[in-house]
């Protein structure tokens, strides 16, 4: 199902066995425009941490009940690699972090989600490999949902909005959509970008750029937030874009493993 970022966060997170955090924000791969992490607010339960969580181990969200189930334990949790709040995600602490867990790591080719239909879960995957001594890197293409808010959109003939939000499919975690505001130029009117759309990203000017024309964009199915994402919704959207549907290239794949 498809949920808004911005929605989901304050969720509670609740392990096996209890409440221990609330989800802050989320963690992407701008190669893949995937979320690699959830970040949890823990507040005093292990204060002065970041605590990190991987999709590996979302196994549910209840809307209803506003909660996110991670299939893990708080002892694990707490016991999982420690990462200081204000210190970015170096590569040396990710392969800290899955080696802990057994997972296999994102980066390694064939165990990676996000160019796949179907998030791989823990069952059944081999453990992950040792990795070798390396230097110390910070991972450049993990980036933050509340940083990227307010990126401004660049269309072909000039600026047309700004990032406010992101819709996240929670089954294999890919960011489907950027939530685009362009009250600037049409009072309440907010239209949605597939990453698949986009030319590419200055991080440095805070900036996304698209081979597509303002009018275009605005003339697109306006979105909103009263009424549910639906596969007609997005059919007409990708229809007015004239691009094919994420979901079919998806199937394609299926096909393609099945063969």
């Amino acid at each position: 199902m498809l949920d808004s970022a911005n929605e989901l966060k304050g969720y509670v997170l609740q392990s096996l066995d209890g409440e221990f955090g609330r989800a802050k924000e989320f963690l992407f791969d701008d190669e893949y425009w995937t979320v690699r992490y959830l970040v949890a607010e823990t507040g005093d339960w292990i204060p002065h941490r970041q605590v990190l969580i991987s999709p590996y181990a979302i196994s549910g969200v209840d809307r209803d009940a506003r909660h996110i189930s991670i299939d893990l334990s708080k002892q694990r949790i707490l016991d999982s690699p420690p990462l200081s709040s204000d210190e970015p995600v170096s590569r040396q602490y990710e392969e800290s972090f899955y080696g802990y867990f057994q997972w296999p790591m994102y980066w390694g080719g064939g165990n990676m989600w996000g160019a796949y239909p179907n998030l791989r879960r823990d069952h059944g995957l081999s453990p992950a490999p040792t990795p070798e001594p390396a230097i110390k890197q910070w991972d450049v293409h993990l980036r933050s949902t509340k940083d990227s808010t307010g990126h401004h959109l660049q269309a072909r003939d000039g600026e047309i909005g700004h990032v406010q939000d992101f819709i996240v499919d929670d089954e294999t975690w890919a960011i489907r959509y950027l939530v685009i505001d362009t009250r600037n130029w049409w009072p309440g009117k907010k239209v949605l970008i597939a990453p698949h759309w986009i030319d590419r990203v200055s991080w440095s000017e805070s900036k996304v750029f698209v081979h597509l024309d303002r009018n275009l964009i605005k003339e697109a199915p306006a979105y909103t937030t009263d009424i549910p994402m639906s596969r007609d919704y997005e059919t007409l959207l990708h229809a007015h874009y004239q691009q094919p549907g994420y979901w079919l290239k998806e199937q394609l794949v299926v096909a393609r493993q099945h063969v």
